[in-house]
């Protein structure tokens, strides 16, 4: 089993990464601020103004660290990598499933499934807990009708058709989404999804915690030798991850919708740590981003037993075992991909 390692994230700006011997140094106007052995990183996130010496991409790209860059708010720029790895016959039959539409439906659906499933658990454990009983009511009824879409896709369907059900599901799963929320309600209120930019403090963190699931998603996708970019739910656009956005639907509800709601609820995150832009677009403050990361990186430290293999894995692993089972579903190994459905 592979060993959840740790990421390290740049945030502070005018930082300089560089390498010395087999370490990773961090400076800020020439003082050496953390020094930190490369094999015990899977990547380096940087977010804003932060730059690095061509030696320290080399070892990167030979220790096989993934090296990512980001706005500082959290829009994925680039990323540096090494030599791909992986089967290029793995690679080439991910290809013709993906033009095939028959074999892309199979696996989209079986992904939306799982996404489907994630969401109606969210929305039952909230609705139990819920002291409002309208608002109880209303997360009830929302996951009673996820419930149908999950009876029609029990049979095979077309991908257009697939696709359709997702985005309807999606709609019904953020129109209850504000009564996930229950602290901070005046600073935080949910009303829409929106994303380029963000036009309040919810969908700011929102956005901001699905590209660090990208992220992750997308170096499990290459650490097993897929290729991030050839999707066969969300279809090929230049620059976009397409299978990284496949896999991440099955975590969103249970992994990303819950740390920003948690950092809502326990009031780690408030409202005064937004700032509106005279466009309307919503940032985070420094102070923000780094509580987001802590909170991140303490999920992904989480044990859980994964409801397929059966062993207790960290949190954070979970995106490289279900790149693994896709992989070894593309290979023939396995009858159908077994999506990850939260218990």
């Amino acid at each position: 089993m592979k060993h959840l390692l740790n990421s390290l994230y740049i945030t502070t700006q005018g930082t300089y990464l560089a390498r010395e011997g087999e370490t990773v140094v961090v400076r800020r106007e020439k003082e050496t601020k953390l020094q930190i052995p490369i094999h015990t990183l899977s990547g380096i996130l940087c977010f804003g103004q932060v730059s690095c010496s061509p030696p320290l991409m080399g070892l990167c790209g030979a220790r096989n660290v993934t090296l990512a860059f980001f706005s500082e708010q959290g829009r994925f720029l680039a990323r540096v990598y090494g030599p791909v790895s992986g089967n290029v016959l793995l690679r080439k039959e991910q290809y013709r499933r993906s033009e095939n539409e028959e074999n892309s439906s199979e696996i989209a659906r079986s992904v939306v499934i799982a996404k489907i499933a994630n969401c109606r658990t969210v929305l039952l454990r909230a609705a139990r807990e819920h002291a409002d009983h309208e608002a109880s009511e209303a997360l009830s009824l929302a996951s009673a009708a996820l419930s149908k879409h999950l009876q029609v896709l029990s049979s095979q369907l077309p991908l257009d058709s697939v696709r359709g059900i997702e985005g309807d599901a999606a709609r019904q799963y953020f129109n209850v989404f504000d009564h996930l929320i229950s602290s901070q309600k005046n600073a935080f209120r949910f009303t829409e999804r929106t994303r380029r930019p963000p036009m309040d403090p919810i969908n700011a963190l929102l956005s901001f915690v699905y590209t660090l699931l990208v992220h992750d998603v997308s170096s499990a996708l290459e650490g097993v030798g897929l290729d991030p970019a050839v999707g066969f739910l969300h279809r090929d656009r230049p620059g976009r991850p397409s299978l990284a956005l496949d896999l991440m639907e099955e975590f969103r509800p249970m992994l990303a919708d819950r740390v920003v709601l948690t950092l809502i609820n326990r009031m780690q995150i408030q409202g005064k740590q937004f700032e509106i832009s005279e466009t309307g677009a919503v940032t985070m403050s420094d102070e923000a981003r780094k509580e987001v990361l802590m909170a991140w990186q303490k999920k992904k430290q989480e044990v859980i037993i994964h409801p397929f293999i059966g062993e207790k894995i960290a949190v954070g692993l979970i995106p490289h075992v279900q790149a693994l089972l896709l992989a070894r579903f593309l290979r023939g190994d396995l009858d159908a991909y077994p999506p990850f459905r939260w218990r």
